[in-house]
C-alpha cells in the first residue's frame, strides 16, 4: 500500500461489544466466561492451558452441528460482572485478580491449575459473590500473571530479548532469565589460602633440606614456590588460616583444593593429605571448636604420575560458620602415604557459593 494523499473516513469501535468466531462442535452459553484456543475460535471458558479470556457472551450461540467459525458470538469486554467464586472469599479480597474455573466461576490463585487470567475483584457482596471489572483481563495488564502462564502467546518464552551489549545468547526473556539464574546459583567464589610460614607446633619454616626429617620446608625451584615434605611417615602438619568472606553461603558445602607433585625414587605413592578444621567464631571459646577436616582423595600412585595433580575434601556445610568468622587449617600428607616419594604443596584455596544478596 501507498501513503494517503487525500483524507480517509476512519472505520472503529469502541471495542465494548466485539464478535469472535465459535469453535467447531461448541455451544456457548449467554452469560458465560468466553475464551479464545490456540487457533483463535471462541470457545467455553474454563481451566485450560493455552486458553485466553476475552470476555462474555451476550447471547447463547449454539455451533454444536458447525465447523470452526460457522457462526459467531458477541462478547462483553468492559465493565463490572456479577461471579460467583469457587471458594469463600472476604471483603479483604478486594483488589485480588481471579482465573476462571469453568465458564460460570472464577476463584483466586492458588486454587486454579492454569491461571487462566479474567479479571479483578473491584466490590464484594457476598463470600461467594463478587464484581469482577473484566477490562484487566481483556487488556491483559497483569503482566506477572501472564508470564506465569507459559502456554500463552503473551508468555515469557514469548518475548524477544534485545541484547545490544551481546551479553547472552538467548533470544527470548524466559531463556535469558534461566541464564540470569543458573548463574546467581552457581556462582562460586574463592579463598586463597596463603602458603603456612609456620608448622602447628609453632616452627617456623626453613628451606627445605633434603633428609629423613618429619618438618616441611621451603621448597624454590625454577618452577616456583611450594612446601615440601621428606618421605617421612608421619610428616609434620603446617598452619594457616583464612576470613569467611561476608558473601558466602553457609548453608552450601565448601570445598578445599590443593594443587600438589610427587618428586622422589618413583612417583608411585597414593599420597593422600589430612586436613584438620577449627572455627574462630565471634563469642564462642576459641579451643571449643571440633575439628571438622578428613583426608582428601588420594594422588596418583603410579610410576609415571610425578606431575602437579588435584586434590579435594569437602568442608561440609553442617560445620561451617558465616562471616563475622576464620577458619583456621592444618595441613599435612597423611601418615604412612609418603612411602618413597615426597610431596610439594603448590597451591590451595577453599571454593564456595556465593549467597544471593536480599538487599
Amino acid at each position: 500500500m501507498t501513503a494517503l494523499t487525500e483524507d480517509k473516513e476512519i472505520q472503529y469501535t469502541e471495542g465494548v461489544e466485539l464478535p469472535f468466531e465459535v469453535y467447531q462442535s461448541t455451544t456457548l452459553y449467554g452469560g458465560s466466561f468466553v475464551c479464545v484456543n490456540a487457533p483463535g475460535y471462541a470457545v467455553p471458558g474454563a481451566d485450560t492451558a493455552g486458553l485466553i479470556f476475552e470476555g462474555i457472551a451476550l447471547e447463547q450461540v449454539d455451533n454444536s452441528s458447525g465447523s470452526d467459525g460457522d457462526k459467531s458470538v458477541v462478547l462483553r469486554r468492559r465493565g463490572l460482572i456479577k461471579a460467583t467464586l469457587a471458594t469463600a472469599i472476604t471483603i479483604a479480597n478486594v483488589g485480588d485478580n481471579v482465573f476462571l474455573v469453568d465458564d460460570q466461576t472464577v476463584d483466586l490463585v492458588g486454587n486454579v491449575n492454569n491461571n487462566i487470567f479474567c479479571g479483578v475483584i473491584a466490590g464484594y457482596i457476598d463470600t461467594t459473590h463478587a464484581w469482577i471489572d473484566i477490562e484487566p483481563a481483556i487488556r491483559q495488564a497483569d503482566v506477572a500473571t501472564h508470564i506465569a502462564d507459559t502456554s500463552a502467546a503473551h508468555a515469557a518464552s514469548a518475548i524477544s530479548v534485545l541484547d545490544s551489549g551481546g551479553f547472552t545468547s538467548e533470544t527470548e526473556v524466559e531463556s535469558a532469565l534461566a541464564e540470569i539464574y543458573q548463574s546467581l546459583l552457581t556462582a562460586k567464589g574463592i579463598i586463597t589460602i596463603p602458603m603456612p610460614v609456620i608448622t602447628n607446633a609453632g616452627v617456623a619454616l626453613a628451606a627445605f633440606a633434603n633428609a629423613d626429617d618429619p618438618l616441611p620446608g621451603f621448597c624454590v625451584t625454577a618452577e616456583g614456590l611450594g612446601i615440601r615434605w621428606n618421605n617421612h611417615g608421619t610428616p609434620t602438619p603446617v598452619g594457616t588460616k583464612v576470613i569467611i568472606p561476608p558473601d558466602m553461603d553457609v548453608t552450601a558445602d565448601a570445598v578445599l583444593h590443593i594443587l600438589a607433585a610427587k618428586t622422589g625414587n618413583t612417583g608411585a605413592d597414593a599420597t593422600k593429605f589430612t586436613v584438620e578444621a577449627f572455627n574462630n567464631v565471634v563469642d564462642a571459646l576459641y579451643d571449643a571448636d571440633a575439628d571438622f577436616g578428613g583426608d582428601t582423595d588420594a594422588m596418583t600412585g603410579d610410576a609415571t604420575a610425578k606431575t602437579v595433580q588435584h586434590v579435594t575434601l569437602t568442608l561440609a556445610l553442617a560445620n561451617l560458620a558465616a562471616y563475622p568468622a576464620a577458619l583456621e587449617l592444618t595441613i599435612q600428607p597423611k601418615d604412612g602415604t609418603l612411602g618413597t616419594d615426597d610431596v610439594i604443596m603448590l597451591a590451595a584455596w577453599i571454593e564456595y557459593q556465593r549467597k544471593l544478596l536480599t538487599a
